[in-house]
């Protein structure tokens, strides 16, 4: 998938986050939007995903040429991010079920696959609710980087994970990745963004 931000910027109310973003995000070529926080790679992230529109510029998305419109746009991605809820009420079995019915897995994976790639069958069972943050963000990833989408958004990917579960998203990363648009927003963590080829900085679209 190829997107392309023409002149793109976002305000809230009279103050502009970002203005004048101009880049190419392109297939195979991974890209970290690096910031602070507060900078605005959140909410640049989130304008690229749709779930919020732009307040000027335009963005534009093709695969192999042929044009996506905004309104769908949202089948072609996959997002994790801290502050995205989960089904709390839902197991872990449950979630992966459910998420399998919406999107399909990658490289020939399963439901029992996906279960068991995620180290947390001994949870399961369990409901989300009871989980922890380091494992809610397991469950995040996992479903985001094993769908079998052409577009994946990770926004500060290592939040709440300790060492291990930091090498188990680069080991999932490396697994399946490829042939994939892959854009990470970090406030400067390098085992978040590793494998990232471009960097997008936020402090230079401050107007």
């Amino acid at each position: 998938m190829n997107i392309q931000l023409e002149n793109v910027g976002k305000k809230f109310v009279r103050e502009w986050i970002f203005r004048g973003v101009n880049h190419s995000f392109e297939t195979d070529k991974p890209t970290v939007i690096l910031g602070s926080n507060g900078s605005g790679k959140s909410t640049l992230l989130q304008v690229i995903s749709g779930s919020l529109m732009e307040g000027e510029g335009k963005i534009v998305y093709s695969i192999n040429g042929k044009k996506i419109s905004q309104e769908e746009i949202y089948k072609s991605i996959t997002i994790a991010a801290p502050y995205l809820e989960l089904m709390e009420e839902f197991t872990l079995i449950e979630s992966i079920s459910f998420h399998g019915k919406f999107k399909s897995w990658k490289n020939g994976l399963n439901e029992k696959s996906v279960l068991e790639r995620s180290e947390l069958t001994h949870a399961k069972d369990k409901q989300i609710k009871n989980f922890s943050s380091g494992m809610k963000q397991r469950v995040r990833l996992l479903l985001a980087i094993l769908s079998d989408t052409p577009l994946l958004l990770l926004d500060e990917p290592c939040a709440n994970l300790d060492r291990a579960a930091c090498n188990w998203y680069g080991d999932l990363i490396r697994e399946h990745g490829n042939g994939r648009t892959i854009i990470v927003a970090s406030n400067q963590v390098k085992e978040e963004h590793f494998f990232c080829v471009n960097e997008l900085k936020m402090e230079n679209f401050k107007k």
